[in-house]
């Protein structure tokens, strides 16, 4: 499952890309009908979509002379779950650190411990 979100991941990273899943969230498209709004050649959008296909964010098929794009959204639903558990995660451990933290007694000036200096510093004083 981790190669395939570095694939998911890598794949989201680029803008374009990013478009063109959004256009396919309306439904199937051909490639030109995809390339249509980029200023970008059609090879390119073709490299695009090829990462999009690896990363199974894409299925490519062809219906005669088109080929047609469809959204695959299940290595989305994967991608989501991944950051659901990431932010769950983070939320309660940073959680745990501010209940921690807040349990802490209050240090005041006089609380502090005074700093020595290290050897190197003292020595580079004389």
């Amino acid at each position: 499952m981790i190669a395939a979100l570095d694939h998911t991941f890598a794949a989201l990273a680029d803008p374009t890309r990013r478009a063109i899943l959004a256009r396919l969230a309306g439904g199937e498209r051909t490639v030109n009908d995809l390339a249509a709004p980029f200023a970008i050649s059609l090879p390119a959008i073709s490299r695009h979509l090829k990462v999009l296909e690896r990363a199974a964010l894409i299925t490519r098929l062809r219906d005669g002379q088109h080929r047609i794009c469809r959204l695959s959204p299940s290595a989305l639903d994967d991608a989501a779950a991944w950051l659901d558990f990431q932010r769950r995660f983070w939320s309660e451990s940073l959680d745990r650190l501010a209940d921690h933290l807040a349990s802490q007694p209050k240090e005041t000036s006089d609380d502090k411990p005074r700093r020595r200096r290290s050897p190197a510093k003292s020595r580079r004083r004389k």
